[in-house]
């Protein structure tokens, strides 16, 4: 195979050449890909590597628009292909994790998310800290809704990749930054308001 300029690549992309570009193109992705994942992945990768490269034909071949020739075109798939088999791979990790499980199981209703925690904090600092901690759950559960805390509760308590917690929720990535946000922001308006600061709270946990 010979190699292609940006613009043979796009010529060939879109004219007569199509199906034997797409090919060549596919070969390169795959090549990628199983050197990029191999230090991620475990086992055999073939088959991953195989849906990745196509999926990610499909997203080169739909934003062919958009490149602007900053690099090789071959540079600028082989991106998109990570970003792709990467999104894929962090989907099937938490296929399998129900939302709720990101809890403990006596948890109840409500969530303390992992840095309102300090073992090693004395006797006066643990009433300081269950005070704050108070607060700011009171604050939570009456200031937020019900999906707002679903959300941080998968997000930020429990680790969920926010694409993923965006499909399990029925929305998509940019509606649910924008609740998660939006909920943050409410949340630290009702704290000042209570008299807490987000460095108060650090500062009460700070182990240091």
């Amino acid at each position: 195979m010979s190699e292609r300029t940006n613009q043979e690549w796009l010529d060939d992309l879109q004219g007569s050449n199509k199906d034997e570009a797409i090919t060549d193109l596919r070969d390169i992705l795959i090549r990628g890909l199983q050197y990029s994942l191999s230090t991620h992945t475990r086992g055999d990768i073939e088959l991953l590597v195989e849906d990745f490269a196509q999926d990610a034909l499909i997203k080169i071949l739909d934003k062919l628009d958009t490149f602007r020739g900053e690099s090789k075109l071959t540079t600028w798939a082989q991106k998109i292909a990570i970003r792709v088999a990467y999104t894929e791979l962090r989907r099937k990790r938490w296929q399998d994790v129900a939302m709720e499980d990101l809890l403990p199981e006596d948890s109840g209703p409500d969530f303390t998310p992992a840095f309102l925690t300090d073992p090693q904090a004395t006797p006066e600092q643990q009433i300081n800290q269950r005070m704050i901690v108070e607060t700011v759950m009171q604050t939570i559960e009456e200031n937020l809704t019900d999906r707002q805390k679903t959300a941080m509760q998968a997000i930020m308590g429990g680790g969920m990749p926010l694409e993923v917690a965006a499909e399990r929720m029925g929305t998509n990535r940019n509606a649910l930054y924008k609740m998660i946000h939006d909920a943050r922001k409410r949340l630290k308006r009702e704290l000042l308001a209570k008299g807490l600061s987000t460095d108060d709270i650090l500062a009460a946990f700070d182990s240091a």
